[in-house]
């Protein structure tokens, strides 16, 4: 699985991307509807039995207006529910850390958007948990799936703010099994590596000891319109806006590495016939942040995945990347490179990491990682 330990400190990452990461959230909220935000009720049938979304939803969401504040104080302000009036909590636990009475409003200091998580008080089920889950979608530049245990001991995704997958969509996911989602998806060599092992941590993983992963694939994205922010700020209301215009990196869906986000078939990524622009100029390494730990109150697992695009011309930059990114794309066996997409951009990437490679001698110095 390769994972390790997380520090707390590292569970939610800001950076200096966060105003046009959110600008590409808000987009693909309000024009992906339950695409980007879902929470399923309650599942009870013959075989198994599995509590809804909603309430998780809403416990992340008074865990984030509590730790965001805390990890990045100046971007971040609070304000509390007043003192001798009930607090939100879920089972007559507060959903307060210490004690405190919960927050009831949260404002993001770059962009100015303000929350009311009050307003959860007065909706329930299903319509409480999207709610919950557009404001945590606001909050953060993380997706997460909310995975919840059945009675059957899997892991079922009940609830998600999937906005950036970039190569999956939540409707193809939404109420499957940890075991479904990976197999249906063509995780290579899911069944015979993973699939016991991840069952199996799951169901034992404690509060305290959230994890982190890490992975990275390959993307090709249209070539640069030169939208500036400023225009693309102005354009946020209008109607003719479309998705080259708010996200020209296909940060939330690459469809020029997958096709048209309504048409993909689920499980055959990298599905797009290989663009004409597709060049060392469009690609991207796309490497997402993966983090689990489970909440307190309700029980569920939180899966976050933080999403990073690097430009492939500026990575190559770093003396020896271009020959250690080489090597570990040839490494990948067959089935690891079909899930990779490797036929698409194969050729032309090795080739201009190999001229990159040769250009500084690494090749043959032999330079090692570090140095």
């Amino acid at each position: 699985m390769g994972i390790r330990t997380m520090p707390w400190s590292e569970w939610i990452e800001l950076d200096s991307t966060y105003s046009h990461w959110q600008r590409v959230r808000k987009f693909r909220v309000r024009t992906r509807g339950h695409d980007a935000v879902r929470v399923l009720p309650a599942r009870e049938d013959e075989s198994v039995k599995v509590q809804g979304g909603a309430w998780a939803a809403k416990e992340l969401v008074y865990e984030l207006a509590e730790y965001l504040p805390r990890r990045y104080p100046s971007s971040f302000r609070v304000t509390r529910f007043p003192n001798g009036v009930p607090g939100p909590s879920i089972g007559g636990v507060s959903l307060a850390w210490g004690q405190q009475q919960p927050v009831q409003i949260i404002e993001a200091v770059e962009t100015g958007d303000k929350f009311d998580l009050g307003v959860l008080e007065g909706l329930n089920g299903v319509e409480m948990g999207e709610e919950a889950m557009r404001i945590t979608a606001g909050l953060i530049q993380e997706d997460v799936a909310l995975m919840i245990e059945g009675t059957d001991g899997k892991y079922y995704f009940q609830g998600g703010a999937i906005c950036i997958p970039g190569f999956w969509r939540m409707r193809d996911k939404i109420g499957m099994t940890l075991d479904d989602i990976h197999i249906s998806g063509n995780v290579p060599r899911f069944k015979e590596k993973l699939q016991l092992s991840m069952e199996k941590f799951f169901r034992r993983m404690p509060v305290d000891k959230p994890v982190i992963r890490n992975n990275y694939f390959m993307q090709v994205c249209k070539p640069s319109s030169h939208v500036s922010d400023g225009d693309v700020e102005a354009r946020l209301d209008v109607e003719e806006e479309c998705a080259s215009d708010i996200d020209p990196e296909e940060l939330g869906w690459s469809e020029s590495t997958n096709g048209l986000e309504d048409e993909f078939s689920h499980g055959h990524g990298h599905g797009a016939l290989p663009a004409p622009y597709l060049a060392p100029s469009t690609l991207r390494l796309r490497s997402e942040r993966q983090t689990l730990r489970r909440l307190p109150r309700t029980g569920a697992i939180v899966f976050g995945i933080r999403t990073y695009l690097f430009k492939i011309e500026e990575l190559v930059r770093e003396r020896g990347v271009a020959d250690r990114l080489a090597s570990a794309i040839r490494s990948w066996p067959n089935d690891v490179g079909v899930y990779k997409g490797r036929k698409m951009y194969g050729d032309i990437l090795l080739n201009y990491l190999d001229e990159c490679a040769a250009r500084e001698g690494v090749q043959e110095e032999g330079l090692r990682y570090p140095y």
